[in-house]
């Protein structure tokens, strides 16, 4: 006989942590504040038990008491904030996860962000692994397509500030060599086309990346495949740049994760 079916079936309720709710509840009926007595009126709570959960929600600072009467904290807000970026970062995988099955490819979202390049989140499967990072991408951003794509959305202080705090140094046998080999190759791009990137930082990798527009922030997805694939690559970046313009709403509240 299972004797732990019925407690199971229950959930342990902790009545101090209810009623601090209620109390907080009522408080952001109250923008303006309201006083002791009345949070405990509202919150059905008597007024020693209200005094004492006031004092503790004040002193972590999920309360404020101003003239006399208690409104919303820091810690609130806090609480909001990062509700909100979850939110966006979840909206920003379940974008990902869509492309990786509608294109059966590995895609990733990448910032350049205080200086650095970012991989901000990725979606692959078994059946279509992402590129195993075995070397640190903001080191090595002239060996891939990120990198490059980033790179070459930055002016050219940032582009070379970030060259000389990483300088270039070949990842694998078919990496561009120096600086002045990178500089040439990102003179030489379109703007807003595909950077492509063959082996050059993951032998057997083959790896296109799409510049994002989404303010003033560098910005890119990017794609990859096993170099036996290769065929397949062009025809999976442009399908992926169709629906960039169906991405940027999500991408650009992404950038703020």
């Amino acid at each position: 006989m299972d004797t732990g079916t019925a407690g199971a079936a229950a959930p342990t309720l902790i009545g101090s942590v209810q009623r601090a709710l209620r109390l907080l509840e009522a408080a952001a009926s109250h923008p303006d504040g309201a006083p002791a007595k009345q949070l405990a009126r509202e919150a059905r709570i008597s007024l020693p038990t209200a005094y004492h959960l006031l004092r503790t929600l004040t002193h972590e600072d999920y309360l404020r008491r101003e003239k006399g009467v208690f409104v919303l904290g820091g810690a609130v807000g806090k609480l909001v904030v990062a509700g909100a970026v979850q939110n966006r970062r979840s909206r920003l995988e379940e974008t990902l996860a869509h492309w990786r099955d509608a294109i059966g490819v590995p895609v990733y979202f990448a910032l350049y962000r205080e200086g650095e390049i970012e991989v901000v989140a990725y979606a692959d499967s078994p059946y279509a692994p992402a590129v195993e990072q075995w070397a640190d991408f903001r080191e090595t951003g002239h060996a891939h397509a990120i990198g490059q794509c980033l790179l070459s959305q930055l002016d050219e202080k940032a582009r070379q500030d970030h060259l000389d705090r990483h300088p270039i140094q070949p990842v694998t046998r078919y990496s561009v060599a120096d600086q002045r080999g990178l500089l040439e190759r990102l003179s030489t791009m379109g703007r807003m086309q595909p950077v492509f990137e063959r082996q050059e930082y993951a032998l057997g990798t083959v790896c296109a990346a799409i510049p994002i527009t989404a303010g003033s922030t560098a910005a890119a997805m990017a794609i990859s495949l096993p170099i036996h694939q290769e065929q397949r690559l062009l025809p999976a970046v442009e399908q992926l740049r169709k629906g960039v313009g169906e991405l940027l709403n999500v991408l650009s509240l992404s950038i703020s994760i």
